[in-house]
């Protein structure tokens, strides 16, 4: 297996411009050595997040960038509260730069005021944390993560990025009983919604390409709003809306691991004040989907908050047509986020379209479930995961769909394991490149979570949930036992497993009316207007 088989080049990521290309000798537009930890849950992401953070020491470096940050919410009990944390590194000399996006009015319940919170915090304590609105109309600054660099220890280095943000719902574990530090959502998932996430630990060389994805961010030269009442508002209060500059990178720490890594991301091509490392824009992150689902013949396996769009989809599609032997497994929410009169309507209608587009492609060889707790609550499925034939795993903060393929700033890491797995036979039986150990036990730890299965008492022990095909019936299977105890009336001991197959809430005959043509006619399944993307930006 040659690593450009599944890897973007660097002339493949389709932005010359950027820095994350040129800062090795060799051009590789990805780099080896790395140790890459999945942090399953905000139970596992956040004390480790706790611990790094307060192993810092003055003139130590921590870089992080959000969609929400809420300075209130606990990493690890009382006293760990992330705007503490972050104001105690800042006092004890720690240098703190933070970029949180400065989203819409909180009147439409988007996260202005926490930001703006948080960000206040870290500045008292002497950080320095901008909000940070330099995305195109109707787009966000979805990026999530934490870059902590030790002037004296490089040993310690390291990042974490995915799909957790530093805010209220995201500190649950894998009994999905919820964040004590709730804020409500669609009401199907009740006062603490249960919160299925994913977050990676990065160290290695990549720390140094994630540092430099932030500093390119960070010395944007762009005013922070195009916003005349913002900036004006910001003249008269004295806000300082000037980033500070950084202290020089520091080189990329040693090689510590077996995994290859490849940073890809999504930035839009903004017509007016666009980014100097992306004129424009970056859909690396589009572009490494479509290289590797190219490489496809067993299983994709996908975990994702939307799966919309049919635009988007339309790859896996192609992969699905292409490749008769070609499964695909996804997990997503059982229930939208949101469940507006409008914006229900208009969200299932994006979902139900993508799906059909992959039915049609796939038939029977394309299975979707929604997961539940063991009280039987839906568990919201916030991650951001694809596995592909056990080679390719990308973790991030990227969904798919328009949004994070087209609009917004996203981040998401690519992993390559160095070594086959040892479970794998030599001769693949016609399954693709051969799986790797990363890419195979990620998948393997999420499926038996799903499953109510223990882990082997040794690593690497046969599994049989290795082959794809087993794989793939064993969820056909749990979910079809879960839903028939729950079609029976609960009736009798309830079955293992937390599976069930993904059932849409069906639409009055108004809402269709209503939903149809303007889903089809003006927006898109993320409800941005058309005119506001182009077709071929991904």
């Amino acid at each position: 297996m040659e690593l450009t088989d599944w890897l973007l080049t660097s002339g493949e990521c389709g932005n010359s411009a950027t820095r994350l290309d040129s800062r090795r000798s060799d051009g590789a537009a990805w780099s080896h050595g790395n140790l890459v930890r999945p942090l399953i849950h905000g139970a596992r992401y956040f004390p480790a997040l706790l611990r790094a953070i307060r192993a810092q020491r003055a003139g130590d470096l921590l870089l992080f960038t959000d969609w929400r940050g809420d300075p209130d919410e606990r990493l690890d009990g009382p006293g760990s509260e992330i705007g503490t944390v972050l104001a105690e590194a800042a006092k004890r000399g720690v240098i703190v730069k933070g970029l949180l996006w400065r989203s819409h009015l909180d009147r439409f319940q988007f996260s202005e005021a926490e930001n703006r919170h948080l960000g206040e915090e870290v500045e008292a304590a002497g950080g320095e944390c901008l909000l940070d609105m330099r995305v195109r109309p109707g787009g966000s600054h979805h990026q999530k993560l934490v870059v902590l660099r030790h002037a004296d220890r490089p040993e310690l280095d390291i990042a974490f990025v995915g799909g957790i943000d530093l805010c209220h719902n995201r500190h649950d574990d894998a009994t999905h009983q919820g964040d004590v530090q709730s804020l409500p959502i669609a009401a199907a998932y009740g006062p603490h919604p249960p919160w299925h996430d994913i977050q990676l630990a990065i160290r290695g060389p990549a720390v140094g390409d994630i540092e430099a994805g932030f500093r390119e961010r960070w010395d944007d030269p762009a005013p922070l709003t195009r916003s005349p009442l913002v900036r004006l508002r910001e003249l008269v209060h004295g806000e300082d809306v000037r980033a500070d500059p950084l202290p020089p990178q520091a080189p990329d720490p040693a090689p510590c691991g077996i995994h290859t890594l490849q940073i890809l991301r999504t930035y839009p091509n903004r017509l007016l004040h666009g980014y100097d490392f992306a004129p424009d824009g970056e859909r690396s992150i589009a572009r490494g989907y479509r290289k590797a689902l190219r490489r496809a013949r067993a299983l994709i396996y996908l975990e994702d908050q939307y799966l919309w769009s049919p635009h988007v989809v339309e790859c896996f599609a192609e992969a699905l047509t292409a490749n008769p032997g070609l499964r695909l497994t996804a997990v997503i929410p059982s229930v939208p986020e949101q469940d507006g009169r409008l914006t229900l309507p208009m969200n299932l209608i994006g979902r139900i379209t993508a799906l059909d587009r992959l039915r049609r492609a796939g038939g029977g060889r394309v299975a979707v479930y929604g997961l539940e707790n063991h009280a039987g609550t839906p568990v919201y499925v916030h991650a951001k995961v694809c596995v592909i034939d056990d080679v390719w795993a990308s973790v991030g903060s990227d969904n798919i769909n328009l949004r994070s393929w087209t609009h917004d700033s996203e981040l998401t890491c690519a992993v390559l394991d160095e070594t086959r797995d040892p479970r794998e036979p030599r001769d693949p039986g016609g399954l693709g490149d051969g799986a790797r150990s990363f890419a195979r036990d990620l998948r393997l730890e999420l499926s038996r979570e799903h499953l109510d299965l223990e882990a082997p008492g040794t690593p690497h022990a046969p599994d049989r949930l290795c082959h794809p095909l087993n794989a793939f019936d064993a969820f056909a299977a749990s979910a079809a036992a879960l839903d028939a105890w729950h079609d029976n009336g609960r009736r009798g001991p309830r079955p293992p497993g937390r599976l069930r197959t993904y059932r849409p809430l069906s639409l009055s005959g108004t809402a269709k009316t209503l939903c149809t043509p303007l889903h089809r006619l003006l927006v898109d399944p993320d409800g941005r207007p058309f005119r506001l993307r182009r077709r071929n930006e991904y």
